[in-house]
């Protein structure tokens, strides 16, 4: 079985498993997805979800957030960890999206990891989510995952992007990483996988249960 076999069978598999394919972070626009997705870093999107509310409440628009501080941002983020690298990254960018962008989030990979704090991770995030082009969010469950499946090798996010691009249908590869997250969570652990419940086990390459003659 080749990769981009395998690829179409995780991508069914999932579908049928997960079919509402969505974000686990809330937004409303595109500036709170890029700034959610910033906060995510190191932290979950549950802890995230929490604190996002309220730090919209006071910041509604680009203009708020560029006419904030440091400061007072920092005040509303805390619990999500690397609170001051983090809030001089969101006033970063907001500020470089007035005054580089015209206020409008780009919708380009190459734009937007111009913008500070920005990654690919988050840049993939924004282009698939925002403006449905083809993406590739390659997270911790996603590189976890697709590692187990035979998909890619090794752990580098950048790396392991570009290994899938190569065997994913452009057209299911956002809705793909958002399944990942989601089974992530459920079935295909960190730690003691349940293989016996996975929807992907027959062709899984690191499966207790799979079936040989499919592997």
């Amino acid at each position: 079985m080749t990769k981009k076999q395998r690829a179409a069978l995780a991508v069914q598999a999932l579908k049928k498993e997960y079919p509402d394919a969505i974000c686990s972070l809330n937004y409303k626009d595109p500036l709170q997805l890029l700034i959610a997705t910033r906060l995510s870093a190191q932290c979950t999107d549950a802890r995230v979800n929490l604190v996002t509310p309220a730090l919209f409440k006071r910041f509604p628009t680009l203009d708020t957030f560029c006419n904030g501080t440091q400061e007072e941002i920092e005040e509303y983020i805390h619990s999500c960890g690397l609170y001051k690298t983090k809030a001089r990254d969101i006033l970063a960018m907001c500020r470089m999206l007035k005054e580089k962008f015209n206020g409008v989030v780009p919708d380009t990979i190459e734009a937007l990891t111009q913008l500070p704090g920005v990654g690919r991770k988050t840049a993939n995030l924004v282009v698939g989510d925002i403006y449905h082009k083809p993406a590739v969010v390659t997270d911790t469950h996603c590189i976890r995952i697709c590692g187990r499946l035979g998909l890619s090798e090794g752990k580098d996010p950048a790396k392991v992007e570009k290994q899938l691009r190569a065997v994913l249908p452009p057209e299911e590869s956002n809705d793909f990483c958002h399944r990942l997250v989601l089974h992530g969570r459920a079935v295909c652990t960190a730690r003691n996988p349940k293989c016996e419940k996975c929807c992907m086990n027959k062709f899984c390459k690191s499966s207790t249960v799979k079936d040989e003659s499919t592997a």
